[in-house]
């Protein structure tokens, strides 16, 4: 059976490069029309270099060296491919001609398990090169990738430059892998870095900031950081561990467990649920969770005699021995130029640190306050180097003020005595990095897709999330508006298969599979107007879940001019019930605050009147009301009055001047009273 698997995965391997195609139909292999693959051309590297442990089981033990060769054959590709000023990959690469699509390098997402089955693949095969290869890598990361405790992406043309002010959760693997590198220090202080964001949002966010606060709040119940924690502890033997394995396992239990298993979490900033457990969660969650708190002789066989598969499965080593590699599958042994004492095997802790079973607690401790709770935390030492400045003009250092450095005399950094005369006008600079207090969440400013075909007529307002990149609606006067259509594939990772029906109008698409920034690229060469991406699930919102930013993929996302917004399910299913029930459905996307119908001012009201028509009473004639009627707004009462009335009322108000009963004399007209028109003699 597994034979009959290998030969039906092995079409995905028909490309140019060899790298192999990211999907394969099962039944229909790659090419097939039916079997709805084919048109990708990309994939990741962890996706075309994480093959390599099963395919080589595989081959050494059914005696065919098909499935190894061409999982070496990929490996040999990526590190071809590699920056060779950097010893960096990136993280998605064309298979057909091996061009790198997205040049960001890290450790996470992408990347990650193309680094764990170099170093695996020596320990499984006993092949010199998969050890030289990890290496190499393995001292560019610690070059550039690694900034302890954070691990930053950067760009492998060139990597002093951060590509991204993020970190993903699929990083907690690598104090794992560095443990299996016998790289403890790092390893321990990038874990407890891990260990201190989880206490703060009960799980690992799947995207957090350098500063700690969430960036993307899913968990989809991980087993990353409960691996690493496995073999922290079994590398150094320190309880601590279990204290932290035990936090996982309350979390888990508090916050994640449903009535039928465990739920991943849509959000840690207010617990929601998602409907799916993913099956990693049973593969790996649980089996590190109970190595961990096993003793060795508990268990029915020796698990040093294994080593894990990126899913947690269980190899042999003795798998290089017993069934020696494949002909054409082994490498020649190419030295490496320089080797230390563990190039190629691991350290034992007894050795580094005898005696002292406190020095993983030596280096935690530098991360106590991590996140600002009880003291304060400098991200790197403090560094020091000599600045000539004449002390007689101090322009200069009122600019560096100015700038936020602040400099003293040489010897007041060291506790030493003053400056001696030879040392006048130099001044030592001291450079402290700190974590500053920041706002906790990111301000985001919500958009609406509004509803304006009829019966809608604009009352209908959904609230929706804006993007990073592609047109800034808030910037946009009128928004934009089209009529929607679902996007075929739904998804819109792969080629878009009605283009024509898009053409023009604003696409949805559903949520998962691919980056939000690749489906926008297919749905805008597709030529849609604009893009509503909806969340997948049934049961998030606008109001329990909070907003957030669409990212791009760490490419370039210049290229995406079209509007993208987002919509939570619930939204979402508002649309597409509209969407089913009539025919056409026309939406407008622009800020929520400049939504049809809320933007009128009261200056831009149309003047309302109430016009009052009545008969006229004798109330009216005396007192003159005029009734107080319409709440505030201006009334005209129109009184129709009998002739008689009329006459009278005349009668007693016609004259232009009165006589004063007090002289009898005639009074004068004011000067706003002219005198009746006299007729000419």
């Amino acid at each position: 059976m597994a034979t009959d698997l290998g030969h039906r995965l092995l079409p995905a391997f028909n490309t140019t490069s060899g790298l192999p195609y990211p999907r394969v139909n099962l039944r229909y292999g790659v090419l097939n029309p039916l079997s709805r693959t084919g048109t990708e051309s990309n994939t990741c590297t962890a996706c075309a270099g994480t093959m390599i442990l099963e395919f080589a089981a595989l081959s050494r033990l059914s005696g065919e060296p098909v499935f190894e060769g061409h999982a070496r054959r990929a490996l040999d590709v990526l590190w071809e491919k590699r920056q060779r000023g950097s010893d960096l990959v990136g993280t998605v690469i064309n298979i057909h001609n091996g061009d790198w699509v997205r040049r960001d390098s890290g450790v996470g997402a992408g990347i990650d398990s193309y680094y764990e089955y170099l170093m695996k693949a020596y320990i499984l095969l006993g092949d010199s090169v998969y050890l030289e290869r990890f290496n190499t890598h393995y001292t560019a990361i610690m070059k550039y990738i690694s900034q302890p405790p954070l691990l930053l992406s950067v760009h492998m043309h060139n990597p002093t430059v951060s590509v991204r002010g993020w970190m993903d959760s699929l990083l907690a693997f690598f104090p794992g892998l560095q443990v299996l590198r016998g790289d403890l220090k790092p390893a321990i202080e990038t874990h407890e870095m891990l260990y201190q964001v989880t206490k703060q949002h009960k799980f690992l966010p799947e995207a957090f900031t350098t500063e700690f606060r969430v960036h993307w709040g899913q968990h989809p119940l991980r087993p990353e950081f409960a691996e690493s924690t496995y073999f922290l502890y079994k590398a150094t033997g320190d309880p601590y561990y279990l204290q932290v394995g035990r936090s996982i396992v309350d979390s888990l239990n508090q916050h994640a467990r449903v009535p039928c298993g465990f739920a991943a979490v849509q959000d840690v900033r207010t617990g929601r649920h998602e409907d799916r457990m993913d099956s990693f969660f049973l593969a790996e969650m649980f089996k590190y969770l109970y190595l961990l708190f096993s003793e060795k002789e508990q268990l029915l066989f020796d698990i040093d005699d294994y080593i894990f598969s990126t899913e947690a499965h269980l190899l042999p080593v003795t798998l290089s021995t017993m069934h020696p590699a494949c002909q054409g599958n082994a490498s020649a042994v190419h030295p490496t130029a320089e080797e230390d004492l563990f190039t190629h095997s691991c350290p034992s802790t007894q050795t580094l640190f005898p005696n002292n079973p406190a020095f993983a607690k030596t280096i935690r401790d530098r991360y106590k306050y991590l996140l600002g709770a009880g003291g304060v935390y400098h991200t790197t030492p403090v560094r020091e180097f000599e600045l000539p400045l004449h002390d007689t003009g101090m322009e200069p250092v009122e600019f560096l003020k100015s700038m936020g450095i602040s400099l003293s005399s040489g010897g007041a950094l060291s506790g030493g005595q003053p400056d001696s005369p030879s040392q006048k006008g130099v001044y030592r600079l001291k450079l402290i990095a700190e974590l500053t207090h920041t706002p906790e969440e990111e301000v985001i400013e919500p958009l609406a897709v509004q509803i304006i075909s009829p019966p809608f007529l604009g009352r209908v307002v959904l609230t929706a999330g804006p993007a990073k990149f592609g047109m800034d609606l808030t910037k946009n006067e009128h928004g934009v508006k089209g009529s929607v259509v679902k996007s075929a594939p739904y998804t819109a990772c792969s080629a878009i298969t009605n283009a024509e029906e898009l053409r023009g109008r604003i696409a949805l698409a559903v949520r998962g599979e691919c980056m939000f920034a690749s489906k926008a690229r297919r749905l805008q060469e597709a030529g849609v107007a604009g893009v509503i991406f909806i969340d997948q699930g049934t049961d998030s919102s606008s109001e329990g879940t909070p907003l957030f930013q669409m990212v791009g993929d760490g490419g370039s996302t210049s290229e995406i001019s079209v509007p993208l917004v987002f919509l939570f399910s619930k939204e979402g299913q508002v649309l597409l019930d509209a969407l089913e029930e009539h025919s056409s459905v026309e939406v407008l996307l622009l800020p929520r605050n400049k939504q049809l119908g809320q933007d009128i001012k009261k200056k831009d009201r149309p003047l309302v009147m109430n016009v009052n028509v009545r008969l006229a009473d004798e109330w009216d004639l005396q007192a003159g009301s005029s009734g107080q009627l319409g709440g505030g707004i201006a009334t005209v009462e129109l009184v129709l009055e009998p002739e008689e009335q009329r006459e009278e009322s005349q009668g007693l108000g016609s004259s232009s001047t009165a006589s004063d009963p007090s002289t009898g004399a005639q009074a004068e007209p004011s000067d706003s009273q002219q005198p009746c028109a006299q007729p000419a003699p």
